[in-house]
């Protein structure tokens, strides 16, 4: 087990350390610990937006859209000059 020393650590920084601790229930040398290590695991890969939609959409399962047909016809824009 390593040990290490923090140096210059501020009042006010320990004191909400120390209530964080307390809060959890543990030391501040424990609550130390559980920090580094959250902050130091390996992160889960995130999914992409394309995903993550399709994710949230999947309990509806496969809903075919009635989609109108363009009656329409698409032009090219006109500018001023």
């Amino acid at each position: 087990m390593t040990t290490l020393t923090i140096r210059g650590l501020d009042e006010e920084t320990r004191a909400r350390l120390r209530v964080r601790a307390a809060h959890h229930g543990r030391s501040m040398e424990a609550e130390v610990r559980a920090i580094l290590r959250e902050a130091l695991a390996p992160r889960a890969q995130s999914l992409g937006l394309g995903s993550r939609i399709h994710s949230r959409f999947a309990a509806f399962g496969d809903v075919e859209l009635d989609i109108p047909a363009r009656s329409d016809v698409p032009r090219a824009p006109e500018f001023e000059t």
